[in-house]
């Protein structure tokens, strides 16, 4: 089947992973094998300088690592606020109700989304968690910026094969308590995990990877947005298209902090085998099929 592409998005959307530290050691973390784990970004006035160059507004979507134990996560923040951007994060929602007060303070109600990981294997008080996310949803929505999108919280949580078991009665509880709650396929070596077909079932019908409906989506030669409305950024500054450019060490987009910086004139094909991120799927970067054909 033959794509074109959509029109160009009006926001565009940037992940930047602002440190590789974490308060967590999860034994299904893509990044449990990296050599540093405790690196930063640490010149946050030159990333913000260079946030300040972006044409029009985007949406920049913080993670790490675990970015509340970034020291200067509030200046980040209101930082990109004051430029006119919006700020998602994705957190795995340990820091404390000050930190997080904090940090809606910094985005002066420009918060976009809000991902709280449950990682089951820190996270023993389910309740709690789920009231913790409730009291925090509220707190977003009283700061917002009329002028701009609602914001939303979503909880997500990683589908390994010993906690999917558990999935269908944790998604039940969080949708009694009126929280969005998602699953996502566990990683492995850039692809996913093995899973059986009674497995895959049980995912697709706990909505598949981040409620898409699919499993593992599959876009090679389809043109996609990504690297002109759509980038990645490390802590140290190296920009790549998007997340399997990262993986397999290909159109890099140059350094964030410096001139050798620059985005794509508009849509190219994929050349990846697999998108198992779905923030290019979810902004509307590619054209997706009506039917699951590119599901796993």
């Amino acid at each position: 089947m033959t794509f074109s592409a959509p029109p160009m998005p009006s926001e565009g959307v940037v992940s930047w992973n602002i440190n590789t530290a974490c308060n967590y050691r999860c034994s299904y973390c893509t990044q449990r094998f990296m050599d540093d784990r405790g690196r930063w970004s640490r010149d946050t006035p030159r990333f913000l300088r260079s946030f300040a160059k972006l044409p029009g507004r985007w949406e920049v979507k913080i993670s790490g690592g675990e970015p509340f134990v970034h020291p200067t996560l509030d200046e980040i923040t209101a930082g990109l606020a004051e430029l006119g951007h919006r700020i998602s994060i994705v957190t795995n929602f340990s820091a404390s109700e000050q930190k997080l007060l904090g940090f809606v303070t910094a985005a002066r109600g420009r918060v976009g989304v809000f991902s709280c990981s449950l990682h089951l294997e820190y996270v023993s008080d389910i309740a709690a968690f789920v009231d913790k996310a409730r009291w925090f949803r509220d707190a977003l929505s009283v700061a917002r910026d009329p002028s701009l999108p609602a914001p939303s919280l979503n909880v997500t949580t990683v589908a390994t094969q010993s906690a999917l078991p558990r999935l269908a009665e944790l998604a039940t509880g969080f949708a009694d308590k009126g929280v969005v709650f998602k699953v996502q396929p566990e990683k492995l070596d850039g692809g996913l995990v093995t899973y059986t077909p009674q497995e895959e079932a049980q995912l697709v019908q706990l909505g598949g990877h981040n409620r898409t409906g699919q499993i593992a989506h599959r876009f090679t030669g389809q043109p996609c947005w990504s690297g002109r409305s759509y980038f990645i950024v490390d802590d140290r500054g190296i920009a790549y298209r998007c997340y399997p450019a990262r993986r397999h060490k290909m159109e890099r987009l140059g350094d964030f902090l410096s001139d050798s910086f620059a985005l794509y004139d508009g849509p190219v094909p994929c050349p990846y085998p697999l998108c198992y991120c779905t923030v290019p799927i979810e902004r509307g970067l590619m054209s997706r099929p009506t039917s699951p054909q590119n599901n796993e």
